[in-house]
């Protein structure tokens, strides 16, 4: 079968990299194998053929029971096989498969037709052959045409999710372990669980389709079970988790949901499946990320009468981030121009034909505002260009629209460079340039097509124009003291008093506030044509006590003009810096070698840490390994050593995290070079 990671055909289908004793290839490209026969074969009056079957009951029209005849040429992406060189009794054959083949595990026979009828080989699990997809051939649906692109969106095993938030961006690594073992059969069995027919699994759009369902918990039993409420009893805690590998794991093993994961575990596990059976993705984050409850392109916050947001009858949400994927394919099932990069999003928010999935939906389309195109682009086309309008019921009952912004949500959409661990801006990619010409276009395009826009009444809104107001959250690190400051700039010549409050909440990042920590108030005089600045310290023990994992906070600052009776208002979310765990590595690191890794942190909090749990993994290092503490001391420095053996020689990824109740979110990484032995 040639199937050595270095034999001829793993070296050419670029599957040396699976960490599995069988034969895998790629679509629509030729591979060898080897027949031995008790005598020499002739061609003359020999006959033979080869028999590729998947599945429990074979049907040659369903593409699962494929018979091969020998011939003289092979067809680029059909199947066929000839032979390449006789050998006394054995002969040696390149074997062409179809580039529209079922992705998946296929079973070979052998058949040779006897006086005596036709002779098979018996069942060898040995000659099983994995076909994937592959984005080398030109036929195949998921052809992308960039060798630099390619390594990165098919044969990278690790990557980066970027969160925090749009002031205050953070990013950490994530082992995809898509090569790993056991991982392959992992990913296929989430096709039979989410019972995708056979004959629909060589087509990418299908396979998108079912696994964005099947990747969350909600409506089917599938991989990860959401929880976003800061507790994770039964389960290990969203921020503790370094990569994809034992979810899948897990998964395959119990066939039940592995508790729990928020955005970014769903994205990452889908990349992980998604490179694995060769369709190339990457991990997407959106910043400022519109949850729209009613798909109504807007997001009502609703004030009361002091001019704070009433959290009763305010459903919408802006996530700090959001975190989706994108798949490249082609769409046949779409005009010409909506191929490449593909929206799919296994976090369940909201239902798509009755089931928690998204996509695949065209981002040239979410572009353009053709969201009539399937699939859920409505929904996608919301997260990243939705208004937010800040209203107030007066005591008649009417609303009175107090302000409205239409540049907050999807103000940086950002990937993994290529062949790096920079972060690329695609936002781009998403929507043309805020207050373009093309971007009311589009608009009018999407709200044609019949995404929902509420019309809002120009009589109602008349902002108070001659005052400005801003404020600056001042960079914080977790546990000390912070300011905000507050500005106005009174551009008119008149004397004005501000009614200014500021309310400090504790939210998840979903932009769901768990509660209020800080409330000040005070009036500001405005004199003429100038600007005023007003500082309110946020104490560290006001916070800590309520602190969630991702040591996010979301400030409103609203101000009633007494003069005018005018509200001005703005929001802001802010992450404190978190510490970081510092990896090193002692003396050589050579491939099959015994190699020693150390972690280390120093707590940074007024308070003992209790229950700490670390993890440590490097796709192609070390399995993941974790190790319980105790109790971490105020101050005082934890050291964890590591002992490993490197498998693969090349440039690895150490990815480490710790988690516990007070603290949560903490990573580090190190890039290790492992020599060949």
């Amino acid at each position: 079968m040639f199937k050595e990671p270095h034999e001829v055909n793993k070296q050419q289908h670029h599957t040396d990299k699976y960490y599995s004793p069988k034969l895998i290839v790629r679509r629509g490209q030729p591979f060898q194998i080897q027949i031995d026969f008790n005598r020499p074969y002739k061609p003359e009056t020999d006959q033979f053929w080869l028999e590729y079957l998947i599945g429990r009951y074979p049907q040659q029209n369903k593409g699962t029971y494929i018979p091969i005849l020998v011939g003289d040429v092979l067809k680029p992406g059909e199947w066929g096989a000839k032979v390449t060189h006789k050998e006394n009794n054995s002969i040696r054959l390149s074997i062409m498969s179809s580039a529209t083949c079922i992705a998946g595990k296929f079973r070979l026979y052998v058949a040779v037709w006897t006086p005596f009828g036709i002779l098979r080989t018996h069942r060898n699990s040995a000659t099983d052959t994995y076909i994937l997809f592959n984005p080398w051939c030109q036929q195949d649906a998921v052809y992308l045409d960039d060798e630099k692109e390619r390594e990165e969106y098919v044969l990278n095993d690790v990557g980066i999710v970027f969160h925090g938030n749009i002031n205050d961006i953070k990013l950490r690594s994530w082992s995809y372990g898509q090569f790993e073992e056991n991982i392959l059969d992992a990913c296929l069995f989430l096709m039979d669980k989410a019972e995708l027919e056979l004959s629909g699994r060589g087509n990418p759009i299908k396979i998108c389709r079912v696994a964005s369902a099947v990747i969350n918990s909600r409506d089917d039993n599938g991989v990860i079970a959401g929880s976003w409420d800061n507790t994770y009893t039964y389960g290990v805690a969203p921020s503790a988790w370094t990569g994809s590998v034992d979810i899948l794991l897990e998964y395959y093993s119990s066939k039940q949901p592995v508790r729990y994961g928020q955005c970014w575990v769903f994205a990452g596990v889908f990349n992980t499946f998604l490179r694995c059976l060769g369709i190339p993705a990457r991990l997407v984050t959106n910043y400022s990320s519109a949850h729209d409850n009613n798909a109504n392109l807007q997001l009502d916050f609703f004030l009361d009468d002091e001019g704070q947001v009433d959290t009763k009858i305010t459903k919408d949400s802006v996530w700090n981030y959001h975190c989706w994927n994108e798949a490249w394919m082609t769409r046949p099932d779409l005009p010409v121009g909506f191929g490449g990069w593909q929206v799919v999003d296994g976090t369940p928010q909201e239902t798509s034909d009755g089931m928690y999935r998204c996509g695949p939906a065209s981002v040239q389309a979410i572009k353009h505002g053709h969201v009539c195109f399937q699939f859920d682009a409505p929904f996608i086309y919301a997260e990243v260009n939705s208004d937010i309008v800040y209203s107030r019921r007066e005591k008649n009952g009417t609303q009175v629209i107090e302000k409205i912004d239409t540049a907050h949500v999807g103000q940086l959409i950002v990937t993994k460079e290529v062949g790096g661990d920079g972060m690329m801006e695609i936002t781009e990619e998403y929507k043309f340039p805020e207050g373009s010409a093309e971007e009311r276009l589009a608009l009018e395009t999407a709200v044609m097509y019949g995404v929902k826009k509420q019309t809002t009444q120009d009589t109602t809104y008349q902002p108070q124009m001659d005052v400005d107001m801003d404020f600056q959250v001042q960079k914080a690190v977790l546990g000390s003291d912070f300011k905000v400051t507050i500005t106005f700039r009174n551009k008119s010549r008149n004397y004005y008093t501000a009614t200014t409050y500021l309310s400090g909440n504790i939210v998840f990042y979903t932009g769901v506030p768990k509660n209020e920590f800080k409330k000040h108030s005070f009036s500001a005089k405005l004199e003429p044509s100038s600007s005023s600045a007003f500082d309110v310290l946020i104490k560290s023990s006001e916070y800590l006590s309520d602190l969630l994992d991702q040591a996010s906070f979301h400030f409103f600052v609203t101000a009633r003009i007494t003069e005018t009776g005018k509200i001005l208002a703005m929001q802001k979310a802010t992450v404190l810096e978190i510490p970081t765990l510092r990896i090193k590595t002692q003396g050589g690191m050579v491939a099959g070698k015994e190699m020693s890794v150390t972690v280390e942190f120093t707590n940074p909090l007024k308070q003992t840490l209790e229950n700490v749990t670390l993890r440590l993994e490097g796709p192609g290092v070390l399995r993941m390994v974790k190790k319980e503490f105790r109790q971490i001391p105020v101050n005082s420095t934890l050291i964890w050593e590591v002992k490993c053996t490197p498998k693969r020689p090349g440039l690895r990824k150490l990815i480490a995290s710790l988690n516990c109740d007070a603290l949560r979110h903490v990573y580090g990484e190190l890039n290790v070079q492992i020599q060949k032995p």
